[in-house]
């Protein structure tokens, strides 16, 4: 039987962002005044749209937006009120990077799978606007990132891994820079080892961003002859921008005298947009003078410098929509599965689906409807995480109450959260009692699954100064009720889920290597704890990928008959460096077989996603749920922070 049903997930920091596309006009003369420059918004307001290019000096602009529930490729020509999707891949979910060049439209898709796991599906397309006809430019096997054409459209640049696998890397990729030919791409030259997001100035200088030897982030530049050829030549990279200052993501200006750079500097906690004189060896400041306390991400550069792009968040008061959805619906890879990203953490729904239950920024309890049109928050200023609801009780949902991520010994503690659940329908407020089922003295106890019987919850617990599984009374608790331990070893057991059936219950470890406690995989036990087993995934036993693999936030089907889960299978969509908040850019949402069989990817995209929930969905009611008409939900503040691996403190 196929999957059916909806899931509910979370996207790290997405529902924040609230991404518009902004130009500034250039004066003739760069070195002139630019102090007295005129902003633009030049996209919808409303979905969040990034990742622009310039196609004229009429603004003409083509860009990713996810207004569709995934990520696809518009064209906004001026004067015109509705922009026009561009043909690309219609089955994909995940485009980015687009440029257009004599009728060429060149992009990013994730939509083909590599021959195997723990590489991304990232390669380069071309599509022919006027025909509609897409080809691969990419050569399979390999793996293409930020896409780049030359003035002429000649040669294409990219970042690239070639046919390596994905190692892990997570804050700069391990990319070269590589230059093919539009016409045939299978001539491929590797120009410069180690670079990321190339832009070509003219047909023959290439800038591109990497991290110095000295831990700065900085732009550099190699210098291809007039006659390039592909041969074993190597070329010899400058370093453009100065230490002291993180420089990344540049555009060129036409003439090459000019590029267009993301900074962060010392004692600014923003990124911002700086123009760099190659000549002068100058900065001069462009965003800090208009927006100082908003991020800026991705400049871009008009085909005659007349103008400069980038993405920032579209401020609080600005014209479209400010406010942030309590659940957006997601398009899906599969028609029985609906997708419904949730604006808060560890969504678990009520038994009848009627509910959502979450963690906002990890504080407080809140519970939404599953249409989206209402919340009420239960609890506040104190950290909760990690949700179940009973699945015989509609007033009680068990948490965790305490840091997250904290050692074997900080005091975390299993609740049950009783309220009554006739105020969900005439209240506007919930009024709650706490009962705590743990004892302060056994430490660390979190991420409850609550039986299927109500009976009993399992938890994960560092008391015996290993984080293992063990089994309370879900009324009870320890103190007066029985408890029983699941899984005894020295590494890590946590993150359970109860199958539905009540017959298994699936939970991540590190057992199988403990000593890296940053790859978990898929265990499955019976609650007598018998029939441990380990799902594999990423590969098969002994493989060289095998103990690579990062899976978490397992739960069953309502049939039972499926695993769902967050994995870093596909490594990285998008170049990290050019988003924000991504502490972990890789996490896609995947169903297998319990044995691990018919692994397919649900989500496609450059965020990470994770703490996923599965409910039959047959009774629940998102005949109401539209991003386009109903405007319910939170305010657009646009509270997200650079990565925490891009550190001034140099």
């Amino acid at each position: 039987m196929e999957p059916k049903g909806t899931i509910a997930f979370t996207t790290v920091g997405r529902p924040n962002y609230g991404f518009d596309i902004f130009s500034v006009n250039l004066p003739s003369t760069i070195n002139d005044n630019l102090t007295e420059l005129t902003e633009r918004r030049l996209t919808d307001g409303t979905s969040i749209n990034f990742n622009g290019q310039f196609l004229d000096e009429d603004e003409t602009l083509t860009y990713v937006s996810e207004r569709t529930g995934s990520a696809r490729i518009f064209l906004n020509r001026l004067g015109n009120l509705e922009p026009e999707q561009l043909p690309t891949v219609s089955e994909s979910l995940f485009h980015d990077r687009p440029t257009v060049n004599n009728g060429r439209l060149i992009f990013i898709s994730t939509h083909e799978k590599p021959e195997t796991n723990l590489k991304s599906w990232s390669a380069v397309y071309e599509t022919q606007i006027d025909l509609q006809k897409t080809v691969r430019l990419t050569p399979y096997g390999v793996v293409d990132y930020s896409p780049s054409i030359s003035q002429s459209g000649k040669f294409v640049a990219v970042a690239s891994y070639g046919f390596r696998s994905w190692k892990g890397d997570f804050n700069e990729l391990d990319t070269d820079i590589v230059v093919f030919q539009g016409t045939d791409p299978t001539q491929r030259k590797i120009v410069c080892k180690h670079g990321g997001w190339p832009t070509w100035s003219g047909d023959s200088t290439l800038f591109f961003h990497r991290k110095a030897d000295d831990g700065w982030w900085s732009i550099f530049q190699i210098d291809l002859p007039e006659k390039f050829e592909f041969s074993d030549e190597s070329y010899t990279p400058r370093r453009i921008t100065p230490s002291g200052v993180h420089a990344f993501t540049p555009s060129a200006s036409h003439n090459g005298r000019f590029i267009a750079v993301a900074t962060r500097r010392r004692g600014n906690d923003f990124r911002h947009i700086e123009i760099f004189d190659l000549e002068s060896k100058s900065f001069r400041k462009v965003t800090e003078l208009l927006n100082p306390s908003f991020h800026h991400y991705n400049p871009f550069f008009s085909p005659k410098s007349g103008f400069l792009g980038y993405h920032r968040f579209r401020g609080e008061s600005a014209p479209g929509d400010s406010t942030i959805p309590h659940i957006e619906l997601m398009n899906s890879p599969l028609k029985e599965l609906r997708m419904l990203r949730i604006s808060g953490n560890f969504p678990a729904f009520s038994a009848d689906g009627d509910y959502i239950a979450m963690n906002p920024d990890l504080l407080g309890l809140q519970i939404i409807k599953s249409d989206g049109l209402k919340k009420w928050t239960v609890f506040k200023d104190r950290t909760f995480f990690y949700n179940s609801w009973s699945g015989t009780e509609k007033g009680v949902i068990y948490t965790s109450i305490g840091p997250i991520f904290a050692s074997t010994k900080a005091t975390v503690q299993i609740a049950r959260i009783s309220f009554d659940p006739t105020h969900l329908d005439d209240r506007d407020e919930v009024s709650a009692e706490i009962k705590i089922l743990t004892t302060e003295e056994s430490g660390n106890n979190a991420f409850p699954a609550c039986s299927p019987d109500g009976k009993h919850v399992l938890f994960r617990s560092g008391r015996s100064g290993h984080k293992n599984l063990y089994i309370i009374d879900a009324v009870n608790g320890e103190v007066n009720g029985e408890i029983r331990q699941l899984t005894k070893g020295p590494w890590i057991d946590t993150m359970p889920s109860w199958s539905p059936d009540g017959e298994l219950i699936a939970f991540s470890s590190t057992r199988h290597n403990p000593d890296d406690v940053e790859c978990f995989s898929i265990y499955l036990v019976r609650p007598d704890g018998t029939d441990l087993r380990r799902v594999h995934l990423a590969g098969p036993e002994g493989s060289d990928v095998v103990n690579r693999e990062r899976i978490n936030h397992v739960c069953f089907s309502p049939d039972c008959e499926w695993l769902l889960f967050t994995a870093n299978l596909a490594g990285v969509s998008a170049e990290p460096v050019s988003l924000p908040n991504q502490f972990q850019p890789y996490g896609d949402l995947y169903i297998s077989r319990l044995d691990g069989s018919q692994l397919q990817r649900l989500t496609w995209n450059g965020y990470e996603n994770g703490t996923p929930a599965w409910h039959k969905g047959a009774e629940m009611d998102l005949g109401s749920l539209s991003l386009e008409t109903k405007k319910v939900g939170d305010k657009l503040k646009g509270q997200f922070q650079e990565p925490l691996w891009i550190s001034c403190d140099i």
